[in-house]
């Protein structure tokens, strides 16, 4: 059996100059990690917490280390606005990040969505398919895995949780067969000081995704604050690790589908250069190695 676990970045904002501060990307993503690393990669993600936040390491309770978070924002900005100390604990943090995954057999997908300035952007329809794709390729690999699983969303509202799932359920229960036999129930929702992982998802995503892609598609809108260079490294030293994280498969007309998808209706560049500035057409993919984290220094409270 496999988990999958997903959250997003951004919001339904139209970029507007006024608004400086308008998410540019929204990003709808995650990873799926086999059921028999869960308990371990668990383990691992509250020990990276205890190291980046050292105060942690006093805590009486477990539900203390559970419940406290690094949020991706939070990273941003000790990589946009950090000294040098913040700015390279904040690389550490996501290389450990990595070679937990890496360690554990996760893999990555993600839908990036691309604004185009002063244009509204519907994430309600936007985000539910998203959630479509994103179990289309979750389906493709238990197939692949001759497995079965079940999806996890970060919960947001009622009215916001419902429409996400609609769809899944929908083509799960339609006359005809159920198109997604391997995914055993529609998407769940949790939340992230309850489900631990779901606070991997949220790095993965806004730590990572969300800035590279704000820095590759986006680095020409300087009024916007999300579009900084500080993120450059980020593409540069995790670029490659991120694309050999992905889950990829080939349609039935032997089209690759499937892993971090942009769909970038400004200026029409490809998914590719997610992990680096060459255009090669993304490849079949293999578990990437562990890298190491560096002896890292502790994160801001």
């Amino acid at each position: 059996m496999h988990l999958c676990y997903i959250d997003e970045a951004g919001n339904g904002q139209t970029l507007d100059p006024a608004r400086p501060d308008a998410p540019p990307v929204l990003v709808v993503g995650g990873f799926t990690v086999p059921r028999s690393q869960l308990k371990d990669l668990t383990w691992d993600f509250l020990e990276v917490k205890k190291h980046y936040r050292p105060q942690l390491r006093k805590a009486e309770q477990l539900s203390e280390v559970i419940q406290h978070e690094i949020k991706g924002s939070d990273v941003r900005k000790n990589l946009r606005a950090g000294n040098h100390q913040w700015r390279r604990a904040a690389m550490e943090l996501l290389a450990s990040l990595l070679d937990m995954l890496e360690r554990h057999d996760a893999r990555l997908l993600a839908r990036v969505w691309v604004k185009e300035e002063g244009l509204a952007f519907d994430e309600s329809g936007v985000y539910p398919a998203s959630v479509g794709s994103l179990t289309e390729t979750f389906q493709a690999q238990l197939a692949h895995e001759h497995s079965r699983g079940m999806m996890v969303l970060d919960s947001r509202t009622k009215v916001k949780n419902a429409p996400n799932v609609h769809c899944v359920t929908t083509r799960k229960y339609r006359t005809g067969g159920d198109s997604l036999r391997g995914v055993i129930e529609s998407p769940v929702f949790g939340h992230s000081d309850t489900h631990t992982l779901l606070q991997v998802a949220d790095l993965v995503v806004s730590s990572l995704l969300f800035p590279i892609a704000c820095h590759t598609y986006m680095s020409d809108v300087t009024w916007n604050v999300h579009c900084d260079d500080a993120y450059q490294p980020l593409r540069e030293q995790f670029g490659v690790r991120l694309k050999k994280l992905q889950f990829r498969y080939q349609d039935v007309g032997r089209k690759w589908r499937g892993g971090i998808v942009v769909s970038d209706r400004r200026t029409q560049q490809s998914s590719s250069l997610m992990f680096g500035p060459n255009k090669a057409a993304a490849l079949p993919l293999i578990p990437g190695q562990a890298g190491t984290a560096g002896d890292g220094v502790p994160l801001l409270p």
